[in-house]
C-alpha cells in the first residue's frame, strides 16, 4: 500500500534512516564523504571534483584510443620517493606556513594569467628539482594554497613563470583559458600522493599524472591546454582515468596497494605533458622505494578513461553532482 506523502516525509525526518525513506517512496542522497586533509585544512570540500569517486562513471568513448596514444604497454611510474635523484628530493615538495609568514611580491613572466599575490615565499621554501621548479605553500591558518611555477630568487627579488592562489574551502576554478603553476590550470597539491595518506591507509582524491602528448584542448575541471596537436587521438588536459576494477593488486606492498586502490576509486587527472603514466607525489624519507616499485607492474592497458561530464554543475566551478 502506498503511504500518504505526509507520512513518508515524517518517517524520513523522524527516523533519519535510508531504509525508511526508501520504503516510504522518497529519494535520498548519500551522505557527503570526507575531504582529504592537510594539517588543519580540508583540501577542497567533499563534493569537489578532485575528491569525487569515479567507480560509477561510464567509460569514455575515446578511452581505447587515448590509452593507445599514451602507451598501452608503458608502465606506471611513481614519480616520488625517498632519497635524492640528480641531487634533489624525488617528487614535488610542498611546505606549510602560518598566516604570520611574511608575503612577498613575485615578478611573473606570464603575469596576465597569474594571481598577483603576494605569496608567502621564504628563504627555506622547498623547490622542485628539474626544469619546472615548483614552489607550493599551504597557509594552514587561512587554508589557502599558493603555487608558483619556475620560481627563483635573485638580488632580493622573487621571480616565477606563473602563479596561482586557491581557497581550499571553495570551488572556484581558474578563469577559462588561464594556466596556473601547472599546465592544465589545475592546483598541484590536491593531486599529490602524500606519505601521511598512505600511512593512514587511504587516499581520498584523484592523483595528478602526466602523458607525453596531449591535445590543444582541455576538459573540465582543467582550464588551459599546452599543445599544438589537434588530433582526436591525443587526450585533452584535465581528462580523468582510472585503474580498471578487475586489476588484482592484492599482492602489492602496503604502500603501493593504497595508491593502486585510490587509482581505482578516485582515478587520476591529466595535468601536464611529461613521461607516460607518471604519478605525482611529495618526497618523504619514509617512502620505501622498493615497495613503491610494485606500481611499475601496472601498464597503460590496466587503465581506462572515464567521462566526468555528467558530474559538472557549472563549468566555472569544481563542485560536482
Amino acid at each position: 500500500m502506498t503511504r500518504p506523502i505526509s507520512v513518508a516525509i515524517a518517517a524520513c525526518s523522524f527516523l533519519l534512516l535510508v531504509s525508511a525513506c526508501v520504503a516510504a517512496g522518497q529519494r535520498t542522497e548519500p551522505p557527503p564523504g570526507k575531504s582529504p586533509t592537510l594539517a588543519s585544512c580540508d583540501v577542497f570540500p567533499p563534493d569537489h571534483i578532485w575528491n569525487r569517486t569515479v567507480t560509477d562513471l561510464p567509460v569514455h568513448a575515446d578511452s581505447d584510443t587515448w590509452v593507445d596514444t599514451i602507451g598501452r604497454a608503458r608502465t606506471v611510474h611513481p614519480d616520488f620517493g625517498s632519497g635524492l635523484w640528480e641531487g634533489s628530493p624525488i617528487g614535488i615538495p610542498y611546505t606549510t606556513v602560518g598566516s604570520s609568514q611574511a608575503k612577498v611580491e613575485v615578478d611573473f613572466y606570464y603575469p596576465d594569467e597569474s594571481d598577483p599575490g603576494p605569496y608567502p615565499l621564504h628563504a627555506d621554501v622547498p623547490v622542485e628539482g628539474g626544469g619546472d621548479r615548483h614552489a607550493l605553500v599551504v597557509d594552514t591558518d587561512a587554508c589557502v594554497l599558493y603555487e608558483v611555477f619556475d620560481v627563483s630568487y635573485e638580488n632580493g627579488q622573487w621571480y616565477g613563470g606563473s602563479g596561482a592562489v586557491f581557497d581550499l574551502g571553495g570551488y572556484e576554478l581558474r578563469p577559462a583559458g588561464w594556466t596556473s603553476a601547472d599546465a592544465a590550470g589545475l592546483p598541484i597539491v590536491p593531486g599529490l600522493v602524500r606519505y601521511e595518506e598512505v600511512e593512514a591507509g587511504v587516499i581520498e582524491h584523484a592523483i595528478r599524472f602526466t602523458a607525453p602528448q596531449t591535445r590543444n584542448q582541455y576538459v573540465w575541471p582543467a582550464r588551459h591546454q599546452a599543445s599544438n596537436r589537434s588530433g582526436a587521438e591525443y587526450p585533452p588536459l584535465g581528462q580523468r582515468f582510472r585503474l580498471k576494477a578487475d586489476v588484482d593488486v592484492s599482492g602489492f606492498s602496503d604502500q603501493a596497494r593504497v595508491v593502486a586502490e585510490a587509482l581505482k576509486t578516485y582515478g587520476m587527472m591529466l595535468a601536464d605533458n611529461g613521461s607516460a603514466w607518471y604519478l605525482s607525489g611529495a618526497p618523504d624519507e619514509r617512502w620505501d622505494n622498493d615497495a613503491l616499485r610494485d606500481l611499475k607492474s601496472l601498464t597503460g592497458d590496466d587503465f581506462e578513461a572515464v567521462d566526468v561530464s555528467g558530474l559538472m554543475i557549472d563549468p566555472d566551478s569544481g563542485r560536482s553532482r
